[in-house]
């Protein structure tokens, strides 16, 4: 007691001894067009004296700021005035608050519209952007990017300990991810191959400068999205001075510095960070059997050659690794998971370089980068007490791309246009040993190959600037598959437009077709040691979108959007009969197995948002998504719900700032009941005692419907600011209400008081003998046991950041 009453004191004396410390921001002011420098531009403080100018290079300072959040403005003659909400100033580091000015216009009757809201060049619809502010402090996030974008209209996630990002109904795995304009395979530890989901973010937000999340109407430079692009920019190193930030949370503790490479404010600068996983602390301490464990590392060169060329180096990466630990006193749960979760390590790695060069009216930006993932997996009757006699699956795989990305942005006679092409060298091998009833599946694989794409888009105001119209083709290609070089099958046009009916209010529409290859897990995959789908086609995508968008004041922004998605060429699995675009949101592989293009799916339905940004101390975001996501088997006019169909998502994220930098944030989410398949019993019990697995019932696929998920988080932060450091202290509790959210049952058998499998008849348990289904056994009086599965428990942790 005396310990808890010490510490209140001194949060108390720590905040009278507050001194009046101030902090400095800068960055550079461009022309979004050309990314040019802006000489002249005035930067300012709202509602402060606070106002400074940007030198030839675009570079500003402002320093001597007093410690709290404000909100900056920037100008300059001709360019649309753009505003940086909730930015906090602290005196430990220095902000970075870049600004791309696009050109104003003006209507007919003479008005200067300067929307508050910046959307990017040609963009009209199905877009969000957040900051690093609103990512920073998310409640609950425990400063995950991938958690954060939940809180976006049309998007959900998985209930329990994963990232699963699904956009307006689709699958996990149809989103693609993009780092300062490279793509990187996943966003997260421990991914499902083929999937990209997992339990725990990657990307380091110390880094993040803003991230742009594209749920439709997607510009032809990006390749193979089906329904979600999330692009993220990273901030560039402090060109004035070394700093950083140590920062300890439930989960990890991160590092990140940066500073000048050479002298002070020379062309050099970097960022760094390493992070160290305490994951496994937290899922050992809510008595989850196994244990993930993690590093990561992320790095960013920035050397500008001259105002019109700069080379940027990134990098990014990945050691994960699995452990079990048995409780003492294990439930039937706890049971259950030690049997039929494999023991995972993964590997990923992204290197790339971009050099961005300035043209007349434009620039051009060529990169090279690879990115590679190591997958392995092995599971044995006995996790605990592995024996190559007991092994159930050996699972080892390598995915690797090499991309070359060229791409020319100019404009002209009043269009902003962009076109280039995409190269990439994908290498896959896989070595799977899988034990089944009755056989053993045991394989390797090793394909290599070329994939390529071309694309075109432009964008123009006409009818007095009152209309923006954007356009775009592209082509994807391949040298593997079966029609993979005949381009003219993945031709996949875009239009879209947004019309300005008032100064406050648009009307925006867009219709376009998008394709993605199939995931290197089913393009590699052997059936009696040949490839087995070398004849899949390209998943298309259409879309069909309208809505409007109100900004009623320069800090809030209503917009409403109904959608419609048709699918075709969908992976149908031809063992299961079902579509691969219910499968990808658990711990495992998606697509290791043979497949059928003709799956078809629709999803549809309309999303709400209303957005305020920090007004007298508030911030918030209220999104309501209402869709259905339907896709089929063999039979393309029998539509199922997908294992994604939750029909009705609320979320609410927001915030309060209370004097002396106190600061409370509040996030609630619900998700209605998602659909889930049952249990055939009698095979399950036929094939648990040699896999450890249940079988599932396919034949009634998605028949049956969880019970809905809400949760709310809570998060309070208070900051300090010393002479030449900060701290930020901060409690997050997520699941405050400590609600059960359920998730799909589990399967394991019954357990005697000594452990051992309980028989119906009395009788000691025999299972018989693996490849001999005729030996004497007696499987079928064993007893199963259907798990009622619900996660959820409070869990309040204590945390801090320290800039210096």
């Amino acid at each position: 007691m005396k310990h808890i009453i010490g510490f209140i004191v001194s949060l108390f004396v720590f905040s009278i001894i507050n001194a009046q410390s101030t902090g400095t921001i800068n960055g550079f002011v461009r022309n979004a067009r050309t990314l040019s420098p802006l000489e002249g531009a005035t930067i300012k403080i709202v509602n402060s004296d606070l106002i400074t100018t940007a030198d030839k290079n675009g570079f500003y300072t402002i320093s001597n700021i007093p410690t709290k959040t404000w909100n900056v403005e920037v100008s300059f003659s001709g360019y649309r005035s753009e505003t940086k909400f909730d930015v906090s100033v602290t005196s430990g580091n220095a902000v970075e608050l870049n600004f791309d000015l696009e050109p104003e216009y003006k209507e007919l009757s003479g008005v200067v519209v300067q929307p508050k809201f910046i959307k990017p060049v040609g963009v009209v619809n199905s877009v969000q952007t957040l900051g690093i502010t609103e990512i920073a402090k998310y409640p609950g996030a425990n400063f995950d990017v991938a958690k954060v974008v939940q809180s976006l209209p049309g998007v959900s996630g998985s209930v329990g300990f994963r990232n699963d990002i699904i956009i307006r109904g689709g699958a996990p795995n149809e989103n693609t991810y993009f780092l300062d304009g490279i793509e990187i395979p996943t966003i997260n530890h421990f991914a499902t191959q083929g999937a990209a989901g997992g339990p725990v973010g990657l990307l380091n937000v110390s880094f993040i400068q803003d991230v742009t999340l594209h749920t439709s109407a997607f510009p032809a430079k990006y390749d193979n999205p089906l329904s979600g692009v999330l692009q993220f920019k990273q901030r560039t190193g402090n060109p004035e001075k070394f700093q950083g930030n140590f920062r300890l949370s439930a989960s990890e503790a991160a590092l990140t510095t940066e500073g000048p490479l050479g002298k002070k404010n020379g062309k050099t600068t970097f960022l760094a960070s390493v992070r160290r996983s305490y994951l496994q602390l937290l899922f050992q301490l809510i008595e989850l059997p196994f244990l993930p464990d993690y590093w990561d590392y992320q790095y960013k060169i920035t050397h500008k050659i001259n105002n019109k060329n700069e080379l940027n180096f990134i990098g990014i990466g990945s050691i994960d690794n699995f452990t079990f630990k048995r409780p003492d006193n294990p439930t039937l749960e706890q049971i259950a998971i030690l049997e039929q979760i494999p023991l995972n390590t993964q590997r990923t790695n992204t290197i790339g370089v971009s050099w961005r060069h300035t043209i007349n009216n434009g620039f051009t930006l060529l990169s090279v980068s690879n990115n590679r993932l190591v997958n392995t997996a092995d599971q044995f009757q006995n996790n605990e007490k592995p024996d190559e006699k007991e092994r159930i699956l050996g699972y080892k795989s390598t995915e690797d791309e090499t991309r070359l990305r060229y791409e020319v942005n100019y404009n002209a006679n009043g269009w902003q246009l962009s076109t280039g092409l995409v190269g990439i060298y994908a290498r896959y091998n896989n070595s799977t040993f899988q034990r089944r009833p009755g056989y053993v599946a045991d394989y390797f694989t090793d394909i290599n190959f070329f994939r390529y794409g071309l694309f075109v888009n432009g964008s123009k105001r006409f009818f007095e600037n009152r209309l923006l119209l954007s356009a775009g083709l592209r082509v994807d290609g391949n040298t593997f598959t079966t029609n993979g070089n005949e381009i003219g099958r993945t031709l996949s046009p875009r239009i879209s437009a947004s019309y300005r009916v008032a100064p406050k209010f648009n009307i925006n529409a867009s219709a376009g077709r998008y394709y993605k290859i199939a995931p290197y897990t089913i393009l590699g995959f052997r059936f009696n040691g040949v490839l087995a789908n070398e004849n899949v086609e390209y998943i298309k995508s259409d879309h069909l979108v309208a809505g409007f968008e109100f900004n009623p004041k320069s800090s809030t922004r209503i917009t409403l959007e109904g959608f419609y998605k048709w699918y075709d060429n969908y992976p149908v699995s031809i063992d299961k009969g079902i579509s691969l675009a219910n499968l990808g949101g658990d711990f495992g592989v998606l697509g290791n197995e043979r497949v059928s293009s003709n799956g078809r799916g629709k999803t549809y339905g309309f999303e709400f948002m209303y957005q305020e940004r920090l007004t007298k101390n508030f911030y918030g975001i209220l999104a309501y998504t209402f869709y259905y996501s339907l896709f089929t088997g063999f039979d393309r006019n029998k539509y199922i719900a997908s294992a994604w169909d939750n029909r009705h998502l609320v979320s609410f994220t927001g915030g309060y700032k209370f004097k002396r930098n106190w600061e409370l944030g509040i996030r609630y989410r619900y998700q209605a009941g998602a659909p889930f398949t049952p249990y055939n019993t009698f095979e399950s019990l036929e094939n648990y005692p040699f896999t450890n697995a249940a079988v599932l019932d396919y034949a009634r696929v998605n028949s049956e419907r969880l019970t809905g998920f809400n949760a709310m988080d809570v998060r309070l932060d208070k900051k300090w600011n010393f002479k030449k450091w900060s701290l930020d202290l901060f409690l997050d509790i997520q699941n405050f209400f400590n609600s059960q959210n359920p998730t799909a049952p589990g399967f394991t058998l019954q357990r005697t008081a000594n452990g051992s499998i309980a028989t119906a008849n009395g009788q000691p348990y025999n299972p018989g003998v693996f490849g001999n289904p005729g030996a004497p056994n007696n499987r079928q009086f064993a007893i199963p046991a259907i798990l009622p599965n619900s996660s959820g428990s409070r869990l309040p942790s204590i945390g801090f950041v320290a800039e210096f």
